[in-house]
Order: C-alpha cells, then structure tokens, then sequence
C-alpha cells in the first residue's frame, strides 16, 4: 500500500465496527435452559473439587504430623 493509500485509524474503526456486528450475527447463542444446565454443572463440579481437595489436604496434614510428631 502507498503511503497515500492509507487508512486513519478513525476510517479502520469506522470498518470495524459493521465486521464485528456482522460477526455477532453468526454466533450460535445458548438457549436459557442450556446456560442453566451448564451453570448447574460448573457449580457441582466444583463442589465435588472442592470435597476431593480437602480430603486430600486432610491426608497429607494427617501424613505429615505422624512423620515429623508435631502436636501432642
């Protein structure tokens, strides 16, 4: 491109802003009943982390005090 040739950035934005609308426009969006299907399983999923996490961290603390003999 020469230098006359080009674009300011207002004339870019001026471009952009029908691509992105023109894009969004494609987008597949999830249906209610789909969001609060997947809202569901974040949140179980991260209970059962949580859970399996503290059941790991109460071993190794048990594991360690037994080893070093800290505590009474």
């Amino acid at each position: 491109m020469k230098a006359d040739q080009k674009k300011t950035g207002i004339q870019q934005a001026f471009e952009f802003i029908p691509q992105v609308r023109q894009e969004v426009r494609k987008v597949t969006w999830p249906t209610r009943r789909e969001t609060l299907m997947t809202t569901a399983f974040v949140f179980g999923f991260a209970v059962i982390a949580a859970i399996y996490f503290m059941l790991v961290d109460q071993v190794v603390y048990r594991m360690v005090h037994s080893i070093l003999g800290f505590g009474s």
